[in-house]
């Protein structure tokens, strides 16, 4: 397989070449080159007659996924043979970092970004926010709060929310932006790093193993990694002085665990919009996000012209995962499109489920959990 870099790509005739986008749904949802085709991994030979004949044969085919790992494995398929293919060098991740290297319009990046949370997304973004830290009392006077960031649009989103509720001067409270390394790719460490710098986020970078310590795990890799990456933060947070640890999950993410819990867990439960710590004490974890659509984020991202990675753990051609819970993208997604098909008959599925753990009748329940004892209704029947 040859391998062509962006810069190359870029001095190529248009019309002459015709991207592929060979990763799954749920890294394709965070972002593709402009004009790429989509055609998963796993589908490539029963989708890509159709797509690829309409190329024309005299084009060259230029396959990428997020690091360039699994689009340079592409020679062998039978769909493929006879034509002038190429691997992008470096993958999603390549094409986005080259759109930040221009130093000149980083203080212009940053400075359309946050005016675009005071003005145009000010409703749907800073609104629900500051809803949240409200309603919740998600933010004390004295609190010193940790904000990880992973490197996703959520917490870096969450961090720019935090610097503009912050100006406000409600109450004083400080900042730390948080950053663990648990053994990113060196370019998706790069593109974490280029990130803050285009926003203007003052990232504290500590490093781990976390990512060797579960590589030769194969039950749960990534469950055991999320408990792992939570206790580091703590300890490095408290470490920094900071009584709380800030995660940008959203309100999506929110009803999507509901549901999931319901169906792939047999239970009951929600996302809280905070915890106290059970390991650390003194420590918190708060979710000011609770409240924030991840289309609105999403939005929010498309107009700044801003590039994230949905995952940037060195499994990301193989493992998308990014959540708490351990539980896969492709589980998530497919929760996701379920709901959205639920949507189209009810208008107001989101915010029933949303609403459903805040109306619990403990009167119509077999049984329930309360500070892990169980209970039963024939208890007091």
């Amino acid at each position: 397989m040859k391998e062509i870099s962006i810069e190359e790509l870029n001095t190529w005739p248009e019309g002459t070449y015709e991207l592929i986008d060979i990763r799954d749904d749920g890294l394709v949802s965070y972002g593709m080159i402009p004009g790429a085709v989509h055609i998963p991994i796993d589908t490539l030979c029963e989708n890509a007659s159709a797509e690829l004949e309409k190329t024309g044969a005299g084009k060259k085919l230029v396959f990428y996924c997020e690091i360039g790992r699994r689009s340079r494995e592409l020679d062998d398929i039978e769909c493929l043979q006879n034509r002038d293919i190429y691997s992008l060098e470096g993958g999603y991740v390549a094409y986005v970092k080259h759109g930040m290297e221009d130093e000149s319009s980083r203080e212009e990046k940053q400075q359309r970004a946050e005016e675009s949370i005071r003005k145009k997304f000010h409703k749907q973004l800073f609104t629900p926010f500051a809803k949240a830290c409200k309603t919740y009392k998600l933010i004390s006077e004295g609190d010193h709060i940790a904000v990880c960031i992973s490197g996703g649009k959520d917490s870096m989103l969450m961090a720019k929310l935090f610097q503009e509720i912050k100006l406000h001067r409600q109450c004083n409270f400080d900042l730390t932006f948080l950053v663990m390394d648990p053994g990113y790719n060196k370019e998706n460490r790069e593109l974490i790093e280029s990130n803050a710098r285009a926003l203007g986020i003052p990232i504290k970078i500590f490093e781990s193993d976390i990512f060797d310590a579960v590589d030769t795990i194969d039950k749960n890799p990534c469950y055991l990694c999320a408990r792992m990456r939570r206790g580091y933060l703590y300890s490095n947070a408290k470490a920094l002085g900071c009584n709380k640890i800030a995660l940008g999950h959203h309100y999506d993410d929110v009803i999507e665990t509901i549901l999931m819990g319901m169906l792939h867990g047999a239970q009951i439960q929600t996302m809280m919009p905070k915890l106290h710590s059970t390991n650390f004490e003194g420590m918190e974890l708060i979710r000011p996000m609770y409240l924030v659509r991840e289309s609105d984020i999403c939005a929010w991202r498309d107009y700044n012209d801003l590039h994230f990675l949905q995952c940037a753990c060195h499994f990301t051609d193989t493992c998308t995962t990014c959540h708490e819970d351990g539980t896969t993208s492709s589980k998530r997604l497919e929760t996701k499109k379920l709901i959205a098909e639920l949507k189209k008959t009810n208008p107001f599925i989101e915010s029933n489920i949303f609403k459903s753990v805040e109306n619990v009748n403990l009167d119509t329940l077999i049984g329930y959990k309360k500070n892990g004892e169980r209970h039963h209704f024939l208890d007091e029947y």
